[in-house]
């Protein structure tokens, strides 16, 4: 406080205090915010500050108790003590999230400011005081988060460059503003620095909730006045600026724990008074620092009447707090008996000559403590008994106050009737129903009240008006607070991420390289690869959270995923479990990069996709992926899309049922491939979980619906990914139909697998064109891909990628078919293309090709090469790669039938030929 006044004195030394209120109210200007015409900049009152009624306390002793306020500009704080002299503030209100408001139904000159902690209620003189103080606050809200930082030193030329900008600017401001409330005229004498003439508030309006601030101030006070007095009536002199350095950290001090005066909450009453009576002593050795308003800044420049005021002021006030004197003496006589009592306690403590005199000692404290403690519990039982009496007392007062106002009400009904009826009759006898029933008097009453209803009328309205003038002023700043806040929050949210990301690839690097050094130095034991062993297992085991630089915490990896597969894969191999960590790593860094380039925009466009149909954008937005938020409800629109021709009401039930009745014969084998569904997923390995028992039902539905299939290895895995993402039974059901019935080839899932061994033949076909050089190479070393990639579209990828590019590509394909499969196929070798060139042994091509595709992280990159760099790649020249292998591949096999036929027939002859040359098993049993 003392510091915030200092500055309220040096911003018009040489002006006296009068001449400040005696400004044209005209001359000031309206913020930008709130102004409804541009005025200059220069007339605004560099500080606020006045008497306001705030509303406080608790129980009888709640009521208005008036306060002196100050604004603090530098911190956006509204400080407020009991009077303008007090040298430390009782408490603050911060601004700078606060909101105002005022009720037009409310007394006149109240006022409300809201913090997300508290409400305080405020009260002004006059209504004009009230919408004073509201725009006032209001403008120093938004210089506070206007305020840019300092701006670097630059020409005068550049300055003045940015004058027209600013100009615009404000004039866009005040078109936007002609609704809100008009510039009110700076009440004279009410606030800023004349407000501090005004009579000191009485002594009931000490605070006794910062009592040890008050006895400070009242010390405080009661020595500068001696000071005074001592060096008589003379003007005081200029204050150099050294002497008002010490007072600029006085505002600090006040609010510092540790200072005296403010008590800790868990500190003891007697410790308080103690320590109060210390800071006393302190305060008395420090120099005179009491608020500038009377001691410097309004006694400076004054004519001799005025100083003449201020002293029978000042007289006035010692004569009021010469009563609070005695009991500030009585609580210090107190505070000095109990630390006698206490130092006597000590002294003969310190001065027993025995370890059992000092036990002794210990023992009749523990028993003043036992005595205390039980005063203490019978006082609260009397209290609680006497709170209970209260409570009962207040029913009772409470239920003879309603039945009171009952027999009010009927007596005042009562009255009312009978004055109609007085009044009835009396009219009746003076005026006959042959006259006039009412002379001119009588309608001279009924306009006069008439008019007066309307003037009241007026007045409600113009309150209301003025209310919601200002209402429109504060939605509109707190709105672009709140804008400026979000898009605050929006560039450091961006900026954290990108940080995220880079960490993650620093990380990244750091594995790649132990995992190099670590192959170097391959198997020989030395103390390098000690050390190497040492910081790899520190880094498999160090996660992202534990790092925090400056207080910023950074979210590790988690665990699992959003469907609960292991984003770090537990091998047991540790060069897999390196790798698997760098995977891991290389996810998280694209994921972060990609969220506001890619994934916020995506994010948009799906929420402004109302209805789904089949469209070019769809295509084109479901190859880019569907966001985790909607996909469940885009699946179900592209399952529907497939099997609405089949789809019946109620058939999964009546499947169910049907099993239920009878035994599958594919039970056994489902039941065993339960157990081996997505190992690395948190659903089905759970005990807890009800993932299996619905993926078994689903299953057993299916071989129902299909006895020609019945169950296949493989089947499993795609109804789990539908149920994963779908969650219910029933839409996982379909989309398994839809999968196997309607987008696969028929008899892709048969006994032959046909149209699998089929589509591996198109694959190799389409290699040879799309990557010559990787297929010359490994036929070089005579890898048969078919090996690795039978399984990729038996159970569309769901063993081979991870999650997030899984269901990337499943978007695609539950919409587009089977020719995402073949190019997602040849965009994971062209992905990896140069990594398998560099390996030169068929061994080594192979135990790459078993992890590969877990390496790919860039799922991006990956979509741009399967969509664009794989084109042209049209279903047409599928189809017909399609008909010739098959026709290639029924020849073989109807070739091979041949062969078997022609086995079977040979050895079914030579076994007849053995029978009649050679002797039975049983004829040898027999002769032995």
């Amino acid at each position: 406080m003392e510091g915030a006044g200092e500055n309220a004195s040096e911003s018009s030394p040489s002006a006296p205090g009068s001449e400040e209120s005696a400004r044209d109210p005209q001359a000031l200007p309206l913020e930008e915010e709130l102004g409804g015409c541009a005025r200059s900049l220069e007339a605004v009152p560099k500080k606020l500050c006045g008497y306001l009624s705030k509303f406080g306390g608790k129980g009888p002793i709640r009521g208005w108790k008036s306060r002196w306020f100050f604004y603090d500009e530098r911190k956006c704080q509204l400080y407020y003590s009991r009077t303008a002299q007090d040298a430390n503030p009782l408490d603050s209100i911060d601004l700078s999230s606060a909101v105002f408001d005022c009720k037009a139904d409310a007394e006149e000159g109240i006022f409300e400011i809201e913090t997300p902690s508290r409400a305080i209620t405020l009260k002004a003189a006059t209504k004009q005081v009230m919408l004073y103080w509201l725009q006032q606050l209001q403008m120093k809200r938004w210089e506070f988060h206007n305020s840019p930082p300092p701006p670097p030193a630059a020409p005068d030329a550049a300055l003045a460059g940015n004058g027209p900008a600013l100009h615009l600017e404000l004039g866009q401001e005040e078109a936007e503003v002609e609704e809100f409330l008009c510039p009110v005229k700076t009440p004279t004498g009410l606030v800023g620095e004349a407000a501090a003439l005004q009579p000191f508030p009485a002594l009931q309006n000490i605070s006794l909730k910062h009592l040890g601030t008050e006895i400070q101030n009242t010390m405080h006070n009661i020595r500068g006045n001696k000071q005074t007095q001592g060096t008589g009536h003379e003007p005081p002199e200029e204050d150099s600026p050294q002497s008002r350095e010490p007072q600029r950290e006085e505002p600090s001090s006040a609010h510092d724990p540790s200072t005296p005066g403010r008590e800790p909450a868990d500190s003891p009453k007697l410790a308080l008074k103690s320590s109060l009576a210390i800071s006393f002593v302190q305060k008395a050795k420090r120099p005179s620092n009491t608020f500038p308003f009377f001691s410097e800044g309004i006694t400076r420049n004054r004519t001799a009447q005025e100083k003449v005021v201020a002293l029978e002021q000042q007289v006035l006030m010692l004569t009021k707090e010469l009563k609070s004197q005695k009991e500030l003496v009585k609580i210090l006589h107190k505070a000095l008996e109990a630390a006698q009592q206490e130092k006597r306690a000590s002294s003969a403590y310190l001065a027993a000559a025995e370890d059992k005199d000092r036990l002794e000692l210990v023992r009749h404290k523990v028993r003043q403590i036992a005595e205390l403690g039980w005063r203490v519990e019978a006082l609260e039982q009397e209290r609680e008994s006497l709170a209970h009496t209260a409570s009962l007392r207040e029913q009772q007062v409470q239920e003879l106050q309603q039945h009171v106002q009952l027999l009010m009400d009927k007596n005042h009904a009562k009255q009312q009737v009978i004055c109609k009826l007085s009044e009835k009759v009396t009219q009746d006898f003076t005026h006959p129903p042959d006259q006039s029933p009412l002379p001119p008097d009588t309608a001279d009453r009924d306009l006069l009240s008439q008019q007066e209803k309307i003037e009241h009328l007026k007045d409600d309205m113009e309150a209301y008006r003025t209310q919601n003038r200002f209402l429109n002023s504060e939605i509109h700043q707190v709105t672009k607070i709140w804008r400026k806040a979000a898009e605050k929050e929006k560039a450091l949210l961006t900026k954290c991420a990108y940080l995220q990301a880079r960490n993650c690839q620093v990380e990244s690097k750091y594995l790649a390289g132990l995992q190099k050094l670590q192959e170097a130095l391959g198997d020989e034991p030395s103390k390098c690869s000690e050390l190497l062993r040492q910081l790899i297992q520190e880094a498999l085991q160090w996660e992202a959270g534990e790092a925090s630089a400056d207080g910023i915490e950074l979210s590790p990896i988690s665990q699992y995923d959003e469907y609960g597969f292991l984003t770090v894969p537990d091998y047991e191999v540790e060069d897999l479990k390196l790798l698997a960590k760098i995977q891991a790593l290389e996810v998280r860094s694209h994921h972060l990069l990609g969220l506001e380039a890619v994934d916020r925009p995506l994010r948009e466009r799906w929420a402004a996709l109302d209805e789904l149909v089949p469209s070019a954008e769809l295509k084109q937005l479901l190859r880019g992926g569907v966001p985790r938020e909607h996909r469940p409800r885009v699946w179900r629109w592209l399952v529907h899309l497939r099997v609405q021709h089949m789809h019946t009401p109620g058939c999964y039930q009546e499947l169910l049922s049907r099993g239920r009745a009878r035994e599958q014969p594919a039970a056994r084998q489902i039941e065993l491939d339960l157990n081996r569904t997505f190992p690395n997923n948190k659903h089905f390995t759970c005990p807890t979980s009800s993932f299996p028992d619905k993926l078994r039902r689903v299953l057993l539905a299916f071989s129902w619906q299909n006895p020609t299939i019945g169950y296949c290895q493989g089947l499993n895995r795609l109804a789990a990914i539908a149920l994963l993402v779908l969650e219910e039974e029933e839409s996982a059901f379909w989309c398994l139909v839809a999968i196997v019935e309607t987008i696969m080839p028929a008899d892709y899932y048969c006994n032959t697998l046909t149209a699998s061994q089929v589509d591996q033949r198109v694959l190799q076909d389409l290699l040879s064109e799309k990557l010559p050089r990787l297929m010359a190479h490994l036929g070089q070393h005579h890898v048969d891909l078919s090996l690795i990639t039978f399984n990729w579209f038996l159970v569309v990828f769901a063993d081979s990628l991870i999650s997030n590019i899984l269901l990337q590509v499943w978007d695609a394909f539950l919409y587009e078919g089977t020719k995402v499969l073949f190019r997602y196929a040849l965009a994971i070798f062209k992905y990896n293309e140069k990594e398998i060139l560099r390996l030169q042994n068929s061994l080594e091509i192979y135990q790459y090709l078993r992890f590969f595709t877990k390496t790919i992280s860039n799922s991006r990159k990956l979509m741009n090469i399967a969509f664009n760099d794989m084109n042209p790649f049209r279903m047409k020249q599928l189809r017909q790669l399609r008909i010739i292998h098959r026709e290639r591949l029924e020849a073989e096999l109807q070739e091979l039938e041949q062969l078997k036929a022609e086995y079977l027939e040979r050895q079914t002859f030579q076994g007849r030929a053995v029978a009649e040359g050679c002797a039975s098993e049983d004829e040898g049993e027999g002769e032995a």
